[in-house]
């Protein structure tokens, strides 16, 4: 009998994929968020191949070709908690690298399914790490993994500039899909998609004001650390890819208020995704509200299947009280970021560099 055959030990390249990238529709969302509004524009990245972070993910091997830093076939190796990891996937399988990715034992069994089945390989740390939190775990493992793998690339999302450079094709769909912006709501996490839209579209449009979206819990904007349900949206450390200047003012949003955003789309336009879908969409939702006439953008960065256990889930609302009457309907706001310890929806008018305060 012959012995079955071995897979290849390198991934072969599928350079037809990359075509796939990108090219996303641009959704106009008139549900109330909760109140009545004038309406936005979404663009929904969910409908695009590997995910809004494809673009980053792709951008950030092909960039590494470019100086030398990765090597063909070689190994990436890389810390998620999820959307990434499934940017990577697709790069990797497009680019021809095996992935090896880093999550933590908060990541929803359905997104391990799925990082697995596009052929990454998934390593997960157990304990958050006393300061910084599960972040600052994963990192610590990836290093291992790297110290290990002669030759292996980090891509290092948090702070490789060519994250942000894979959002110049969004930001140039942006640019074909709108006559006129005022407003753009980002998401921030590793900071990449914010920085990577903001400039070129201010190119475009020069008195747009950008809104920035933080995680309760996040200390990206100068609030403390501390666990958060909230994955994909916020950081336990401070990402060196946030443009800081950039943005006229930020929002803290909660869980709460997240999980209700992102079930009121579900029901009243079918457009809907996680955790950070339902924080920009309120956030939109509000700009659109409170400035008369103004055209509003944001990125709704994922679809909702990976939430189906979280955000979707009534048990799980229920537990960790996310009910509706737990939403705050409108930010408070506070003078400067540290000025409180905020525990839902808030908004402050400066935004400062942390670690510049600090220093």
């Amino acid at each position: 009998m012959t012995a079955p055959a071995l897979l290849p030990a390198v991934q072969p390249a599928n350079p037809d994929l990359l075509p796939l990238l990108g090219r996303t529709p641009l959704a106009r969302i008139s549900t109330p968020l909760p109140h009545p509004h004038p309406g936005f524009w979404a663009k929904l990245e969910c409908l695009g191949a590997g995910g809004m972070k494809a673009r980053s993910a792709v951008a950030m091997l092909r960039g590494a070709h470019a100086r030398g830093e990765l090597h063909a076939g070689a190994t990436v190796v890389e810390s998620t908690s999820g959307t990434l990891g499934v940017g990577l996937a697709f790069a990797g399988q497009a680019l021809g690298h095996p992935v090896i990715l880093v999550g933590d034992a908060e990541l929803e069994p359905s997104i391990r399914q799925l990082l697995r089945s596009y052929g990454a390989r998934l390593e997960l740390v157990d304990q958050p790490a006393a300061e910084g939190g599960w972040q600052a775990a994963r990192l610590a493992r990836l290093r291992e993994l790297l110290d290990d793998r002669p030759g292996a690339y980090w891509p290092d999302q948090y702070n490789n500039p060519d994250n942000a450079a894979g959002y110049l094709s969004m930001a140039q769909e942006l640019i074909g899909d709108l006559d006129h912006l005022d407003v753009l709501v980002c998401s921030v996490g590793t900071g990449g998609h914010s920085a990577g839209l903001v400039e070129p579209l201010r190119r475009r449009w020069p008195h747009l004001q950008v809104i920035g979206v933080d995680s309760v819990g996040s200390a990206i904007f100068g609030q403390p650390a501390r666990p958060r349900l909230m994955r994909g949206l916020g950081s336990s450390i401070h990402p060196r890819n946030v443009a800081y200047p950039l943005f006229d003012e930020v929002h803290w949003v909660g869980p709460a208020e997240a999980v209700d955003s992102a079930r009121r789309l579900a029901k009243g336009c079918f457009v809907s995704g996680g955790w950070s879908t339902g924080a920009v969409a309120l956030v939109a939702a509000w700009a659109a509200r409170t400035q008369a006439g103004a055209v509003v953008a944001t990125v709704f960065p994922d679809g909702p299947h990976r939430y189906l256990g979280t955000v979707y889930d009534d048990d799980y609302c229920r537990a960790h009280g996310l009910e509706p009457a737990n939403a705050a309907l409108r930010p408070i706001e506070i003078p400067y970021p540290n000025a409180v310890e905020v525990s839902g929806w808030a908004r402050c008018r400066t935004v400062v560099d942390p670690l510049e305060v600090r220093g």
